[in-house]
């Protein structure tokens, strides 16, 4: 899972992305993109800590990465183009959109504006899947004219990507028209940026930390507000101290977890857990609709390989019951089928040949 945090010069990218991975400043590369694997919060592994005493806990992880910024008119040298590359590779999008003022910080087009910031930066991204759109479908019309032995493929290919070529050009982001399943899956291969989830910041003035956001945008997974250099800087404080400097702020919570989290379910994806051992309690990221079988390939290919069964048991019965051995006599342990589809928060266990 990789998270692009994309926006305009002077929109506190760095800043947040700073807040987020807890990078510090002085550890990054200027002007260049920077990579950080975040841990997704999962407070649900630490009841299985106390349950189970492992040695370790192991949380999930999401890589984020820092893009320099695009600039209002920028050429191929510049701006979103510079940077499709990484953006297409990326499995969802942090959009970045400033609404604080400083005379410190230099303005972008001569404004403080988020909507309009936000209409741009999605114009820009429609003009770049129209344009890798186009130069496919170009290819494939040729193609299908053809006697090749993929030629059917090729014309459902061809009448697939001529809806999205109509749908960006009627200023329509891939995501909303596109159909889940086989029809996602296959264009996701293309990287189109409007496919990708969004989450969007707005960051705000220190005055403003602990408000809601000044506007939601109803295109996006979450609108989050936040004062990224003041989360930056609570960040590098020891957690011991940073509870009078939030109180003072009005912020009840730091921001990086609400981010990482709803990246995470932005992306349609759960947590299963696992543990019983001395070794680990773990957390399991996968995909919504993921079946038993393919839940124990996670965990390792033999498993999957020689699946029996799975015992699941869903997280709030096992903490209502307090341990393994009540929720078996609670009736609350399930044996379930390879089909099975995992849900959120199951502690399961795989039975297995080897």
């Amino acid at each position: 899972m990789r998270v692009a945090i994309v926006g305009f010069p002077y929109s506190g990218k760095t800043a947040l992305f700073i807040a987020v991975s807890g990078v510090p400043r002085d550890h990054l590369k200027p002007a260049e993109e920077n990579l950080a694997a975040v841990h997704i919060p999962e407070p649900r592994l630490d009841f299985l800590a106390e349950l189970f005493k492992p040695r370790k806990k192991v949380e999930a992880t999401m890589d984020f990465v820092d893009l320099p910024g695009s600039a209002e008119g920028d050429t191929q040298e510049a701006g979103l183009a510079k940077h499709l590359p990484t953006l297409r590779q990326s499995d969802a999008l942090l959009v970045v959109l400033r609404a604080f003022t400083s005379d410190a910080v230099p303005l972008h087009g001569d404004r403080v504006d988020p909507e309009r910031d936000l209409r741009q930066m999605r114009e820009e991204m429609l003009l770049a899947d129209l344009t890798l759109c186009a130069g496919r479908l170009e290819k494939l019309e040729k193609a299908v004219t053809k006697p090749t032995k993929d030629v059917e493929q090729l014309k459902h290919e061809l009448a697939l990507l001529k809806r999205c070529q109509d749908a960006l050009e009627g200023e329509k982001p891939l995501r909303d028209v596109v159909q889940p399943g086989e029809e996602q899956k296959f264009l996701r291969s293309f990287g189109f940026l409007t496919q990708k989830p969004e989450v969007v910041v707005i960051n705000v003035d220190e005055s403003l930390a602990g408000a809601p956001p000044p506007f939601r945008d109803p295109h996006a997974y979450a609108t989050i507000a936040l004062c990224a250099p003041l989360e930056a800087d609570l960040l590098q404080l020891e957690p011991a101290e940073r509870g009078p400097f939030m109180a003072e702020y009005g912020i009840p919570a730091l921001a990086r977890d609400r981010i990482v989290r709803a990246c995470f379910d932005a992306l349609g994806m759960i947590s299963f857990l696992t543990g019983g051992t001395a070794d680990e309690v773990r957390a399991w990221p996968v995909p919504k609709g993921t079946t038993a079988v393919e839940a124990a390939g996670k965990v390792h290919t033999d498993m999957a390989r020689g699946f029996i069964r799975a015992e699941a048991i869903a997280f709030a019965d096992l903490r209502a019951a307090g341990t393994i051995r009540e929720a078996k006599a609670a009736g609350k342990i399930r044996q379930e089928p390879r089909s099975y589809v995992v849900q959120d928060g199951d502690f399961i266990t795989v039975k297995f040949n080897v």
